[in-house]
């Protein structure tokens, strides 16, 4: 396994506590939220299914912005195979 040296960062975390926080979020919204918080200062990693998550928002022209921006940090820390 490998050592995740990728971190969310504090601005890309304040917008998942945000995001979690709105009532009218997407559910893919608070899903990508979570899953960015979660690698806050910490060593896990995205899983492939959040990394095929991230990758349809991004795909999405209908996707917000702040979901984009939650795409791109899930996508960067997804854990990959060597």
């Amino acid at each position: 396994m490998t050592i995740n040296t990728k971190h969310t960062s504090d601005r890309i975390a304040h917008l998942a506590a945000v995001v979690l926080a709105t009532h009218s979020a997407s559910h893919q919204e608070k899903e990508l939220a979570g899953s960015a918080l979660a690698q806050h200062h910490t060593a896990k990693q995205s899983s492939v299914a959040m990394g095929q998550l991230a990758a349809h928002v991004l795909d999405d022209r209908h996707a917000s912005e702040a979901a984009k921006e939650l795409a791109g940090s899930v996508l960067a820390q997804v854990r990959r195979l060597i």
